[in-house]
């Protein structure tokens, strides 16, 4: 069956505003996990996080949409904006109905919620705003982004926390075959309020540490849980044929392989064994015609406490048999703190870049590997040629999710980006 093509992405997250300077300092290894600037957190476990810096929504919205909305709803507006930019795809240039809209939500308009919260409690239910109900509500950046630009394709939302990111492309992948020409899909969360923190914190799953040097590490020998944060990307994908047709100039990827599977154990106890988690990992290879052996790379869920990063490696074991301390692994996200849904849809990005650029980012804030685990951790970034990208997911609930993505070779690239290079010296 015809895999979906991805021809544009676009990035909010806490190391940049934009796909490119997000990418830049990914690379680059800077750290943007620092103390919790938008409320006084003393008073909780967790003091650090990754934080958007000087996102306002006046910049990419009106002001009478702005108070109708939650900041996650901000950046998914945000975001969903570079994406099609990105893609030079003009949603009114075509059929409203082919375009569809999916994204993955764990934690919804959590700010804007705890705000009304506060004014029915403080002032009485008259204080309450009318827009309390549609934008807390984990549909909400669903509904507006579909609003916004005036999409009236297939549209869903994925509410499996970490996992929701691929899930939303899952869903997308299945949409465009059964004919929807395009969807847009990913997910951005801002889960950084004194209630959503006080919701994380009751998992026992976050950082204690103030220092964000000490916080979030995946695979790391001090790996004590992870730093939360917001942010996100949207992709937009695209049936193939019909983005040829409408004469794309860039192909990122294609999306070869999904699989999904739950662990039917424990909210957020893992369980003893990785059975379902290699079981997710292998159906996605399988799912995209590959074997093990021609993954390139893996993008780990790098959950960043001993546990879970330890089911995690087990898996990548099993999957990979013999050959799994030859395959890199990374996690990127170790750099800007675990996004929920936004950080597994930022992994996407990832994925699509280093196979645009040859190049691997490193495994955030990873100073010392666990001895034994045995696996080819990117420390730095390293130039290699990519070709197959499998992305890893893990959500609250037991929700993993699995995504390969391959470099294309159905569209020609080359006449694509000669096609590019002409216009452009037509511009001139």
């Amino acid at each position: 069956m015809t895999a979906p093509v991805v021809t544009g992405v676009g990035v909010v997250a806490p190391s940049g505003v934009g796909t490119e300077p997000y990418w830049r300092s990914t690379l680059d290894g800077e750290l943007h996990v620092r103390p919790i600037e938008a409320f006084d957190a003393s008073g909780y476990d967790t003091t650090i996080a990754g934080q958007v810096p000087n996102f306002r929504s006046e910049d990419y919205l009106d002001d009478r949409l702005a108070i109708q909305t939650d900041r996650w709803t901000w950046m998914a507006l945000a975001a969903t904006e570079f994406a099609l930019a990105d893609a030079r795809y003009e949603v009114a240039d075509r059929d409203r109905y082919h375009t569809g809209v999916a994204f993955g939500s764990g934690s919804g308009g959590v700010e804007f919620g705890q705000r009304e919260i506060q004014a029915l409690w403080s002032r009485g239910r008259r204080a309450v705003s009318a827009y309390q109900s549609i934008a807390w509500f984990y549909a909400a950046n669903t509904g507006q982004v579909s609003i916004a630009q005036g999409t009236k394709g297939p549209s869903s939302v994925l509410v499996t926390d970490g996992a929701g990111g691929l899930d939303s492309v899952g869903y997308a992948r299945r949409v465009i075959r059964r004919g929807t020409p395009a969807v847009l899909a990913g997910g951005t969360e801002a889960p950084l309020c004194p209630y959503s923190l006080a919701c994380q914190t009751s998992s026992g799953r976050m950082t204690t540490s103030p220092d964000p040097r000490h916080g979030y590490k995946p695979f790391d020998v001090e790996a004590n849980g992870y730093a939360p944060g917001e942010g996100g990307a949207v992709l937009v994908l695209e049936d193939p044929v019909e983005a040829e047709r409408r004469g794309v100039e860039q192909v990122y990827a294609e999306v070869a392989g999904y699989a999904a599977t739950h662990d039917a154990h424990h909210h957020h106890r893992p369980p003893a064994d990785a059975t379902q988690l290699t079981r997710c990992m292998r159906h996605a290879i399988a799912d995209a015609g590959l074997s093990p052996g021609e993954i390139d790379l893996v993008i780990a869920d790098g959950a960043g406490s001993r546990d879970l990063d330890e089911l995690e490696v087990r898996a990548i074991r099993e999957t990979f048999g013999s050959g799994a301390d030859a395959v890199p692994v990374t996690a990127p996200q170790g750099f800007i703190g675990r996004l929920c849904a936004g950080g597994s849809a930022l992994n996407l990005v990832v994925g699509v870049l280093a196979i645009r650029d040859g190049v691997v980012p490193a495994v955030g804030n990873l100073a010392d590997p666990v001895p034994g685990y045995g696996l080819d951790f990117v420390r730095e970034p390293r130039r290699v040629r990519v070709d197959s990208v499998l992305v890893n997911a893990r959500g609250y609930g037991g929700f993993n999710s699995s995504v390969v993505l391959r470099r294309v070779s159905g569209l020609s690239t080359t006449r694509l980006r000669s096609r590019a290079e002409s216009r452009k010296g037509g511009d001139q």
